[in-house]
């Protein structure tokens, strides 16, 4: 059967699922929205055939379906790791309903990627009618807090991921449909500086001015950069003082850190770490840590994505590959050395934009996509 022609068949019923999990509103660290998604995912799961368990975070239920076929081939599994928060707050669908125009799909969550679970579900619903085999055991994971940093899932996804052979992350894909097969890590910390409070007026030279001294400690921090490594260190959100007229004895700076590579990651935090204050009664405090670490470029990665590249010139298509400034899960993965192949969900743009949308067209060709990848990797 060409996969591609039945997926294209069933494109309006792929539509109409969609849309009720796009407007299925589901903000990040929203526990009680984002697992009524998971709740709603359940028993689709299980309707073609996996076993569901959920996974409780302090941010909400993350879902775990799961196939263990006994006349699989291969004995170790896969993982298709996605998520099912988005970043828009309850109410967006007001001002950004689901729609449908030019060939694309609109709606808060579309292509950050709620598409892509549909997806899934479709591709399981065709082997089962089917009565195709898995090659191999196969793992769903749905997270719920990937989009505010993944603090309650990382151990579930780490877990869940740990005896797997390779791992295939739904993120959106870049322009043109390409898979990632790098991202940078992300290392988030805040900066706290101490001065000494004094009167602007009657008293300055006794203070140490704390914002003078953030000042300072910016500049340092934005010399940092290195865009031919692809190292940069943003200052992102500062504050501080307490009034005109007083000399400021506190301030604090929030700072996002970017890098290709784990040992670019700890060379810039070390420095990053060593800083000293420039001016006298002064003193600094840095909290924080490497939230996500790199996906790395490797020879195995590199191996995944060109036998994934190859089933989808089987299907027609033209599968390219690149580079993501972003973190995703997959990060995780990657850095526990599974070969993860991020960037497979349906092509679009406009993630955490007000255009957000996926290329209608695109949806039989990435459902025939995981068909493929359950049934042949």
């Amino acid at each position: 059967m060409d996969l591609i022609n039945y997926f294209n068949s069933r494109k309006s019923l792929i539509l109409d699922e969609i849309r009720e999990l796009v407007e299925l509103e589901s903000p990040t660290l929203d526990y009680a929205r984002t697992s009524a998604v998971s709740e709603y995912l359940a028993p689709k799961f299980e309707e073609v055939g996996a076993t569901v368990e959920f996974q409780s975070g302090f941010n909400g239920l993350h879902l775990l379906a799961y196939y263990t076929p006994t006349d699989a081939i291969e004995d170790d599994p896969i993982l298709l790791l996605g998520h099912l928060d988005t970043v828009w707050p309850v109410g967006t669908l007001e001002k950004m309903p689901f729609r449908i125009e030019d060939g694309r799909a609109y709606g808060p969550g579309i292509f950050d990627m709620k598409s892509s679970i549909v997806l899934m579900l479709e591709s399981l619903r065709f082997i089962r009618e089917n009565g195709m085999k898995l090659k191999r055991p196969a793992r769903f994971l749905l997270t719920c807090d990937e989009e505010s940093g993944s603090h309650s899932s990382r151990q579930f996804i780490e877990d869940d991921a740990h005896d797997c052979s390779a791992v295939f992350v739904f993120e959106p894909s870049l322009p043109g449909g390409a898979a990632k097969t790098r991202r940078k890590g992300i290392g988030t910390y805040h900066l706290k500086v101490h001065g000494i409070e004094s009167h602007a007026g009657l008293d300055p030279e006794k203070g140490a001015s704390a914002i003078l001294e953030l000042a300072h400690q910016i500049q340092a921090l934005h010399a940092l950069n290195d865009f031919e490594r692809g190292i940069t260190v943003n200052v992102g959100v500062i504050s501080g003082g307490t009034g005109s007229n007083v000399i400021a004895g506190h301030a604090e700076a929030e700072i996002d850190v970017r890098f290709w590579t784990r040992d670019d990651g700890l060379e810039i935090i070390d420095r990053i770490s060593g800083l000293q204050p420039a001016l006298k009664g002064t003193s600094l405090e840095l909290s924080g840590d490497l939230n996500r670490p790199p996906l790395e470029r490797t020879d195995q990665l590199i191996d995944l994505y060109r036998r994934v590249r190859t089933l989808a010139a089987d299907l027609g298509y033209q599968l390219g590959e690149g580079s993501a400034g972003g973190a995703s899960d997959g990060n995780f993965t990657a850095n526990m050395g599974i070969p993860t192949l991020d960037g497979l969900g349906v092509a679009g743009s406009g993630a955490h934009a007000a255009h957000e949308h996926l290329l209608i067209d695109d949806l039989a060709p990435r459902a025939a996509l995981i068909t493929k990848i359950l049934t042949e990797m």
